[in-house]
């Protein structure tokens, strides 16, 4: 719990850095499209090389974007991430690095010029099935398994167009796992043979998207979530952290992180026995094409 709260209150610093003023404002009655996407590959090629290595290649595509209208006292904002990235090498074959679907859609409106009554909805889930390699006999996730739902009602403070906190205590969590084989094993927190879990609970999504220094920008979101039940207190943590770095007119240099905890998610040792949840985390460095919208 003390990994928690420390990720918590780092990430919280964090996103505070992102409240400056934005130049850009979103206007009254127009659409407003931003964010990056981009490709990411790396090579190695070696011949008689005497250290020893093999011959490998990996890649990834992504894009992190958001699109918004403002009509009025009403406030539409989408936002999408999306990311897949493989790796191929002579000994292992191909393996999958990295596989995200994210998507959040909430309509707001007007309290004040900072506060929104909002309603949202965001959706969680991966392209294809994952592996605990080397063990690519038994598949330990795939589409819709798991796939996380958040439906919520709420307020959002939102200073300036680029930054915003939404807080609800009403929230909906539903955790699908739409597959016989990881449903009979209970994964991701359903009860054995279900293949959906209902909680009730407290959520918070806090966003920031800004442009750090010339040709470097950073898209950040994290997002809370803790049931109204015996488990409360116990907080789902799901944050990811984007910066793109532009080199020139064609390369570019991107940083994509995910810290993720979740006391539903159990962890297994070498011998296959259960234990405790633990915090994940992933981070991706690449070099290649992108372009900022």
């Amino acid at each position: 719990m003390k990994k928690i709260f420390v990720t918590v209150v780092l990430a919280t610093s964090f996103l505070s850095l992102y409240s400056q003023a934005n130049k850009d404002e979103l206007k009254d009655k127009e659409w407003k499209l931003s964010g990056v996407t981009g490709v990411n590959i790396s090579q190695t090629s070696l011949n008689n090389w005497s250290a020893g290595g093999e011959n490998s290649l990996a890649g990834n595509a992504y894009l992190n974007g958001s699109l918004k209208r403002k009509s009025g006292n009403w406030l539409w904002i989408n936002n999408l991430i999306l990311d897949y990235g493989l790796t191929k090498n002579k000994s292992q074959g191909m393996r999958k690095t990295t596989d995200k679907i994210d998507f959040s859609t909430q309509l707001g409106y007007s309290a004040t010029k900072k506060w929104y009554y909002t309603v949202m909805a965001d959706f969680k889930s991966q392209f294809y099935k994952g592996y605990n390699y080397p063990d690519k006999t038994h598949y330990i996730s795939k589409f819709f398994a798991p796939a996380y739902l958040n439906l919520s009602g709420g307020i959002e403070y939102r200073p300036k167009d680029n930054y915003s906190v939404y807080l609800s205590p009403i929230a909906g969590k539903l955790t699908f796992v739409d597959d016989n084989y990881l449903s009979d094993i209970g994964a991701f927190g359903v009860d054995r043979g279900d293949k959906l879990k209902a909680e009730f609970g407290a959520y918070l999504k806090a966003r920031a998207e800004q442009v750090l220094m010339e040709n470097v920008k950073a898209i950040t979101t994290l997002d809370l979530y803790t049931a109204y039940d015996s488990s409360f207190g116990d907080i789902d943590v799901n944050w990811d952290l984007m910066i793109s770095m532009k080199i020139n007119r064609f390369l570019s240099a991107s940083l994509n992180t995910t810290l993720m905890y979740d006391n539903d998610v159990k962890t297994f040792d070498d011998n296959g026995k259960k234990k405790g949840a633990k915090v994940q985390f992933k981070e991706v460095l690449g070099v290649g094409l992108a372009y900022n919208f």
